[in-house]
């Protein structure tokens, strides 16, 4: 099966194809039928893919400074109302989320 971010990739640039549209809902209910189909298959998820599904929704409560248990897609939606810009937001957010070791990193040194 295609892994995570490869999927994801495909569907920033064509997200018609996968979603019908530019929502950040439907993005989140897409990945969470992914990571099902991964489980029912027993193909295992990769460290990166766990780091985002275990980490993602944490880190983008402090990244914003909001503390709850609901979705990550709610939580950006708080922050701008409309689902296609929360698209475009969740994208922003998976980049500098995928580069926090990196900074944190350079940081501690």
């Amino acid at each position: 099966m295609i892994g995570l971010f490869e999927l994801l990739q495909k569907i920033e640039k064509n997200s018609g194809m996968y979603l019908g549209r530019q929502s950040v809902s439907d993005l989140f209910m897409f990945l969470a039928g992914y990571e099902f189909a991964r489980s029912q298959s027993n193909d295992e998820l990769t460290q990166e893919e766990e780091a985002f599904y275990n980490e993602f929704q944490p880190w983008l409560q402090k990244k914003i400074g909001v503390r709850s248990v609901t979705s990550w897609a709610k939580l950006i939606m708080l922050s701008c109302h409309d689902e296609k810009t929360g698209f475009e937001m969740f994208f922003r957010f998976l980049r500098e989320f995928q580069v926090r070791d990196h900074v944190e990193d350079v940081i501690a040194v």
